[in-house]
């Protein structure tokens, strides 16, 4: 559990899987974590999604080159905006928004006990 001043609770529940794969990638539940608190540092989300801070930089990047994210800075901190209407990547997915991806994760409410702290 990742404790902060500022840590607002989660509804993306992050969990490694035993056998080290997941459905989502790491972008996702960056991604998701963003949505979700888009003021939270991301020291924060790179605790929650089990890397390294410098590795959800570069996911940052990544998600604001593809027009996904933007980044706004207000005073020391950044802000994150999503882009919902942005289609997803793939072309098994491109008839769907990164919006109803984000929907999905979080429509899948975990149990008090298996909720975390950004």
């Amino acid at each position: 559990m990742v404790t902060s001043t500022n840590a607002p609770a989660t509804s993306y529940p992050m969990r490694s899987s035993e056998s080290g794969w997941s459905y989502v990638t790491n972008h996702g539940y960056v991604l998701a974590c963003l949505a979700a608190h888009p003021e939270v540092r991301l020291r924060d989300v790179a605790s929650l999604v089990g890397i390294t801070e410098r590795a959800v930089q570069k996911l940052v990047s990544d998600l604001e080159a593809a027009g996904v994210l933007q980044r706004t800075r207000e005073g020391r901190r950044n802000r994150y905006q999503v882009n919902r209407e942005q289609p997803m990547r793939h072309s098994l997915g491109a008839h769907r928004t990164v919006g109803e991806f984000l929907d999905l994760l979080r429509t899948s409410t975990p149990s008090s006990s298996q909720a975390h702290d950004v």
